[in-house]
């Protein structure tokens, strides 16, 4: 939880889950309900000029597994330090398109990468000075079983490294998103994206946030 005077929140789903749908829409209900606050929409990979270039690397290039994790983390750091935490400080609102989440999901459930290991790289990224992890005070997960999130996929445009694989990986991303939130309930906010965008959008504005 941060110890900022802002509000951070995530937006996280396998690909096809329909977050990308919502995330914009959310954005403005926010700046209407807390028009004194200011909003950051940002994103992961990405959110910086560094974080969009190593985006199409990480996005399109082969590579190795642990090569790929750190550079999701250097990215991650960056955009903490040019992005998210000035935002913070300042009491804005930060809403990013996935978060430190993602990289368990993808690189840890995924890809099989060590959750020992993703987890040193978060304290290292995250770590604050009070000894705290930097996590977002409130975190979207749209969850949808991983065939109706394919068929969704195939729909869209060209694929990208991630979106190209099966089923099988996209279920272990999924159970270790699921695993996330079981493990921490009070962040996590779960959307059953089986739903039409109508009620989910009904959902995401029952929200309840206090800041």
């Amino acid at each position: 939880m941060s110890s900022t005077p802002g509000y951070f929140i995530s937006f996280e789903g396998i690909d096809g889950a329909g977050k990308s749908t919502h995330i914009d829409s959310f954005c403005k209900l926010m700046q209407s309900r807390f028009p004194e606050r200011g909003v950051v929409m940002t994103r992961e990979p990405g959110g910086t000029p560094l974080g969009e270039q190593l985006r199409g690397l990480l996005l399109d290039a082969p590579m190795n597994l642990e090569t790929e994790a750190l550079l999701m983390f250097a990215a991650r750091r960056e955009h903490i330090a040019q992005v998210i935490d000035p935002a913070l400080q300042t009491g804005k609102i930060v809403i990013s398109d996935r978060f430190t989440d993602a990289s368990f999901a993808y690189q840890g459930g995924g890809r099989g990468l060590s959750i020992s290991k993703l987890n040193e790289l978060e304290k290292w990224v995250q770590g604050r000075t009070d000894g705290t992890l930097l996590q977002p005070n409130l975190t979207i997960l749209f969850d949808l079983p991983s065939e109706i999130a394919e068929a969704r996929r195939s729909k869209v445009r060209t694929p990208d490294k991630f979106e190209k694989m099966d089923l099988n990986f996209f279920e272990k991303v999924r159970q270790e998103y699921l695993r996330r939130a079981k493990a921490d309930p009070n962040r996590f906010y779960l959307v059953d994206a089986t739903k039409t965008p109508d009620e989910i959008w009904g959902g995401l504005q029952d929200i309840d946030i206090k800041l």
